[in-house]
């Protein structure tokens, strides 16, 4: 960017107090301006804010060993309320712009493999427990030193699976595609639409998001998707007064009665840090931590990777700034979700879609966690973007982040390969962490067998141990007579 470019972009010298905003989260610097990164931080919001409905059907729908449930209202306000206390501070402290959330898969594990072993409090306090080991293993420098030690190809090709996976998770939310019941018999484990065939208005409103939405980006205006969520979601909010419709899913794009509605935080501080020990054994425990542990510490890393990359944020290293601040303000976040019985909250590859937006600091972050603090009040009407509306910036932000499929050298197997299953596994499996494990434990056996077995980092070799362990965990758990 000129000099004269950037003069014109900043505030002028009447409003020093902008300046030091844009100086302090180097907004001009990273090329960026004010308005991308309010765009930015309100579009993330929009593709996240299904959290504030799916997180407290997910817990809210299990019993825990003694057949308590968790409140509906409660879950949200807790959802709403780490949400947006760990955005923003991701935002100040982290300078990323890298939202935080309860984490989609992690509250199936609590609510449905953890929770009916123990009481709510005890399933929470492991969280905790689990937060707070990752905090000191960024205190000892060992999770940074794991994100240095990944070559660079493979980081480029966790960006990629990452773009892949969110692409899927699109089409999966919009109902563009969906999964056929094991009853049918067939090898084919999705299909388009609900019978093989696109059907009922809410799949039409998610084509015609896609389209336009790449329509924008082709011709690079401002807002694209942002522009094409906002024009949806009417859409959608006319479509649903005008025709008869089943169901849109979580979210029924319709103007809410109340407008309204009372945060309750009675949840907040319910969890006890050592019960689960006295009610269900400590192996028991230990794996159970273990698992909790692997899938947030590659999740996070596989995220705070794909969302830096995309952004241009990534040094000539391929490292990413703040790293360690990073990673523990993320540590902070499960510690915080396990504290409010919200389940660990972590960072969201739905970030992407701000990012698409123009989004390159943590100052999109102030937008998108006043807006989850909002919705601690307005969450009536904050919450009816259905995904329909929402899905077609992931599926846009997918093809942003495949593009830099390019920087791999696809020639030298010893990297296209590891590569080539991080990038098929993560949407295969829906899964970024099994992406990464994929990724890491055929990095280590191409070199070893290419007779490189040196040039791998010793901290992958430890990573690639336990992944190993990971995805053998059935057969583990039953030697240990813990199932």
């Amino acid at each position: 960017m000129s000099e004269t470019q950037q003069k014109a972009e900043r505030p002028g010298r009447e409003r020093p107090t902008v300046n030091s905003v844009d100086r302090y989260f180097r907004i001009s610097e990273r090329g960026s301006t004010f308005g991308r990164e309010i765009r930015g931080g309100t579009a993330t919001f929009f593709t996240m804010a299904y959290i504030l409905v799916l997180n407290p059907i997910i817990l809210g729908s299990a019993e825990d060993k003694f057949g308590h449930r968790l409140d509906s209202v409660q879950l949200t306000t807790a959802t709403a309320l780490v949400a947006a206390v760990m955005t923003v501070v991701m935002g100040v402290a982290g300078n990323l712009p890298l939202a935080l959330a309860a984490g989609l898969g992690l509250n199936a594990v609590v609510a449905f493999q953890i929770a009916p072993l123990m009481s709510w409090d005890d399933a929470m306090g492991l969280i905790v427990l689990e937060g707070l080991l990752i905090c000191v293993l960024v205190a000892t420098g060992l999770r940074e030193a794991v994100m240095h030690a990944i070559p660079q190809p493979l980081k480029q090709a966790i960006s990629v699976g990452i773009g892949l996976f969110i692409a899927f998770i699109g089409f999966v939310d919009a109902g563009f595609v969906s999964r056929i019941p094991d009853a049918a018999h067939t090898t084919v484990p999705v299909q388009l639409g609900g019978t093989g065939t696109l059907g009922g208005w809410p799949v039409l409103v998610f084509c015609l998001g896609v389209l336009l939405t790449v329509g924008l980006l082709a011709r690079k205006v401002k807002g694209a998707i942002l522009i094409s969520i906002v024009a949806m979601t009417l859409l959608a909010i006319v479509i649903d007064s005008l025709a008869d419709i089943k169901s849109w899913g979580l979210t029924t794009p319709s103007w809410p009665k109340d407008v309204v509605g009372a945060p309750d935080f009675g949840l907040v501080g319910h969890f006890s840090l050592f019960g689960a020990f006295g009610r269900t054994g400590v192996v028991t425990v230990v794996l159970l931590v273990f698992t909790l542990l692997l899938s947030d510490f590659f999740d996070t890393m596989g995220t705070v990777v794909g969302i830096s990359a995309e952004a241009g944020l990534l040094n000539e290293k391929g490292e990413v700034p703040r790293l360690g601040r990073v990673l523990l303000i993320d540590g902070a976040a499960a510690v915080a979700g396990g504290a409010t019985s919200s389940s660990s909250a972590t960072s969201y590859i739905e970030s992407a879609a701000g990012v698409g937006e123009g989004a390159r600091t943590g100052f999109s972050n102030l937008i998108t966690g006043a807006l989850f603090a909002l919705a601690l009040f307005l969450t009536p009407v904050l919450t009816i973007v259905p995904l329909q509306a929402a899905a077609p910036a992931l599926v846009a932000v997918g093809f942003l982040m495949m593009t830099q499929v390019k920087n791999i050298d696809w020639d030298r197997y010893e990297i296209a390969i590891p590569a080539f299953l991080t990038i098929a596994v993560m949407p295969f499996t829906y899964s970024i962490t099994n992406g990464i494990g994929a990724g890491f434990v055929a990095y280590v056996v191409v070199k070893t067998v290419l007779g490189k077995a040196k040039e791998v980092h010793w901290l992958l070799w430890g990573a690639s141990a336990l992944f190993l362990v990971y995805f053998a965990i059935d057969p583990i758990e039953q030697i240990l007579g813990v199932k």
